[in-house]
């Protein structure tokens, strides 16, 4: 019995470039739609009074 040992790499690389193409496309895909998405503007301004006793100097 004699073991043949492949060589060709073409069709790793073949795969791996079909599936980095498949997740830039969705990704892609996924920013557009987001950005599609009208998200309202908060109305009301938010303030949060922080005390000076919670810092400390540090030299």
């Amino acid at each position: 019995m004699q073991f043949i040992k492949k060589t060709s790499s073409t069709k790793n690389i073949l795969g791996l470039t079909s599936k980095l193409a498949l997740v830039l496309i969705i990704i892609i895909g996924v920013v557009f739609l987001l950005n599609k998405i009208d998200f309202p503007v908060p109305q009301k301004q938010i303030e949060k009074i922080i005390s000076n006793e919670n810092f400390k100097i540090i030299k």
